[in-house]
């Protein structure tokens, strides 16, 4: 930062400075630990601890409170992918089955959005559309927030929940599926060859919440990449422009995903590995009848509270899975 020429790249010099700003904010929660640590020390070490009766209750508590920033910060050493620290594009597509997808769609959704908060991670709603009768049929929010792709990249494939239908007059236990995509949003020296040749872009009337041009213009935007097929949208943007410039990062992430995803079965088959179906595979269960549970299938995490984890309460189960993975990296 310190160049004369810094900012004459200013798309690069941004990424540097914001990156800058967040290991600047990290460097200082964790000189605050360690001079907090510090301080409980000196006082753990007095003459008056044995004593104090309160001291020592205070003591016990600021200790816990820092053992809780302590793993906070070890955690974050779990992250050891390339975009780990990027904001995640998220979305969620029903399954099959009518209403209870589309509603169990929406409480995936809930869920997400909670987990986002407590975070303190801002949320951008790109695209969405709306169930018949209830939930949503599929949605994609961009969730801004460092590490939030290293966070929810493992949420990726099918979630299934297991419940009463409260759609069904019969009171009839139903399954429900969805499935859930978790792409990095791409800094732009992130090279993503596309052709506009192999686009097709159609625009067509926004229904989101983009503002008074929404029904009244046609500033949502649907694109088509020809080569693959992939077709991603965007429409709760005020304009156009702005709608397009989002689906544009929502595709160039699809397909480095889809690239990344042949470099990763090539090794396998050179490491002569067992290769997962990604996508078909089943991630994780919620059943709320006739049992409570809600279970992991790649790690065996469980959890007998589903409440609280629909309530945004994952981070055991993304800590299970990532220490899974180092594990087997090494």
């Amino acid at each position: 930062m310190q160049q004369p020429d810094f900012w004459a790249d200013q798309t690069r010099a941004r990424q540097i400075s914001a990156q800058h700003d967040e290991l600047t904010q990290e460097l200082a929660e964790f000189k605050s630990l360690e001079k907090e640590t510090n301080d409980i020390l000196e006082l753990a070490v007095a003459d008056q601890l044995e004593k104090d009766v309160n001291l020592r209750e205070e003591l016990e508590k600021i200790y816990w409170q820092l053992s809780k920033k302590l793993e906070d910060f070890e955690f974050k050493k779990l992250f050891s992918g390339e975009h780990d620290e990027s904001n995640a594009l998220l979305a969620i597509h029903a399954g099959a089955g009518g209403t209870d997808a589309q509603d169990w769609a929406a409480m995936l959704r809930r869920m997400y959005l909670r987990f986002a908060e407590s975070r303190g991670w801002q949320v951008e709603v790109l695209d969405e559309s709306k169930g018949g009768e209830a939930g949503i049929k599929s949605s994609l929010l961009k969730i801004n927030g460092r590490y939030a792709y290293g966070f929810l990249k493992n949420e990726a494939g099918v979630h299934r929940l297991v419940r009463i239908s409260p759609f069904d007059a019969e009171k009839m236990r139903h399954t429900s599926f969805a499935l859930v995509e978790v792409l990095p949003e791409l800094p732009e020296v992130v090279e993503i060859k596309i052709d506009p040749k192999d686009l097709r872009i159609d625009t067509f009337m926004s229904g989101g919440h983009g503002g008074q041009s929404v029904n009244t213009t046609y500033s949502a935007v649907r694109i088509v990449h020809l080569p693959t097929g992939i077709t991603v949208t965007c429409q709760n943007e005020r304009s156009q422009s702005q709608n397009k410039e989002q689906a544009m990062k929502y595709l160039r992430a699809k397909l480095w995903q889809m690239a990344w995803g042949q470099q990763q079965e090539q090794k396998r088959e050179l490491r002569g590995e067992y290769r997962e179906a990604a996508w078909g595979n089943q991630a994780r269960s919620y059943v709320l009848q006739p049992y409570k549970q809600v279970k992991d299938h790649r790690t065996g995490y469980e959890d007998t509270n589903p409440e609280k984890v629909l309530a945004g309460d994952l981070i055991k189960f993304i800590e299970a899975r990532l220490k899974q993975l180092t594990a087997q990296e090494k």
